[in-house]
């Protein structure tokens, strides 16, 4: 049944192109702004510690500049993955079927850097538009990604992530998602 979701889901992202509505323009100046604001952070990190200085700035800044965005714009912004490293940034259903479907799409040649997606979904308590958009794996996330993470790198990782299952990634794959969410009613 998950596989018919994922599929008639694929389908649907083919067929139907997502309109740039006010509220996407807008989820997608928020995506810019929180990659642009961590970027900054992790290279500011590389250059006064090292990766493992990147490795704290992603434990501690990574949620706060989130936490920020949301609090000025009154969206709600996170990341996500189908291998989480931080437990507070699991997808839920919603965020785990476009995950997926954005993994179809790359076994399909779509390039990742086009990958988003939004919906109008309805919640209890209201209705929600909901975005997310793919994030690639560079080289450079490999360091703490990747198959191979070196020691003291791994160490860190495993002392501030108890279920870490981020890793084993290669360049190109598809890392996570920004995703956010808007109560519209």
């Amino acid at each position: 049944m998950k596989k018919l979701i994922i599929a008639v889901t694929a389908i649907f992202l083919i067929f139907f192109t997502m309109s740039d509505d006010e509220n996407t323009l807008t989820a997608r100046k928020i995506v810019k702004d929180f990659g642009t604001q961590l970027k900054g952070e992790l290279i500011k990190g590389m250059k006064k510690g090292g990766q493992i200085e990147a490795i704290s700035v992603c434990y501690q800044k990574a949620p706060k500049i989130a936490k920020e965005i949301s609090d000025s714009t009154g969206w709600e912004v996170a990341r996500t993955s189908l291998k989480t490293r931080n437990s507070d940034n699991v997808p839920d259903e919603w965020e785990r079927t476009v995950l997926e479907v954005f993994e179809e799409q790359l076994k399909d040649g779509k390039d990742i850097k086009t990958m988003e997606y939004s919906e109008i979904v309805k919640k209890g308590d209201g209705e929600y538009f909901r975005y997310m958009k793919a994030i690639p794996t560079g080289s450079v996330c490999l360091n703490c990604h990747g198959s191979n993470i070196k020691e003291p790198i791994k160490t860190k990782i495993n002392e501030l992530y108890k279920n870490d299952k981020a890793v084993n990634y290669k360049k190109g794959d598809i890392r996570g998602a920004f995703t956010l969410s808007k109560k519209l009613k």
